[in-house]
């Protein structure tokens, strides 16, 4: 049952070094009841629209960027170490590492636009990701994984959270990294993630529930790479 719209007016609040959403002059809390905080003003404008845009029921599935900041104050920020650690496990079995071996036009396109990825992390992390073939695991080395931890412990409470929203979206660490550093933008993030399924539809024709997922993946990849973008300093 959706809530009725209970607050007209929406601005936001400088508060220190920090910016607060107002709803008829009250601040929102989090879920958890903390106070929502934002980094800049270009943030707090941005989650405020979210609110003036609110029809006569609320529709809590359509504030984006709210849910993403209520997840770096109410889980990010009192357990880093943890939302680190999620990441990591999307890294030590990254998409981006599991190739096919067959047929040869899909292999080429993996390496094509999978490689200079990992190239990327090699030059911007010092992390050496190893590829394998077919569905075996492979076993990335502690020198990589902890390459990545030290970049993401650099990372702020508000980008670990698009970081971590993004690596389970695209089941890549890699592609999340890039996403957060401007190295892909949406688009790139999206084909990169979808490589695979978009060869399949190609070959084979597009599944309309593999379309529907798809879009819906876009629309979070959108979202979140608004977030990454507001939320730097």
């Amino acid at each position: 049952m959706k809530r009725t719209r209970f607050y007209r007016d929406v601005s936001i609040e400088k508060t220190g070094e920090a910016y607060g959403v107002l709803l008829d002059g009250k601040p929102i809390r989090t879920p958890a009841g903390a106070p929502f905080l934002l980094p800049n003003e270009s943030l707090a404008q941005a989650v405020a629209e979210e609110w003036r845009a609110q029809g006569e029921k609320l529709k809590p599935e359509s504030l984006h960027l709210t849910k993403l900041a209520n997840t770096a104050i109410d889980r990010v920020a009192s357990n880093r170490d943890a939302c680190i650690e999620q990441i990591l496990a999307f890294a030590k079995s990254d998409s981006v590492c599991y190739r096919a071996a067959a047929p040869q036009d899909l292999v080429a396109r993996q390496t094509a636009q999978w490689d200079p990825l990992l190239q990327w992390a090699r030059e911007n992390y010092g992390a050496q990701f190893q590829t394998t073939t077919g569905i075996g695991f492979v076993a990335q080395s502690p020198e990589a994984v902890a390459a990545l931890a030290r970049a993401l412990e650099g990372r702020d409470d508000f980008a670990l959270a698009a970081i971590n929203a993004a690596a389970a979206l695209t089941r890549s660490a890699i592609i999340a990294l890039g996403l957060s550093e401007g190295r892909l933008d949406r688009d790139e993030a999206l084909a990169a993630a979808e490589l695979d399924e978009i060869y399949h539809a190609g070959k084979w024709g597009e599944d309309p529930e593999a379309l529907m997922q798809s879009r819906s993946k876009a629309m979070e990849l959108t979202n979140i790479t608004r977030f990454l973008r507001l939320g730097r300093k």
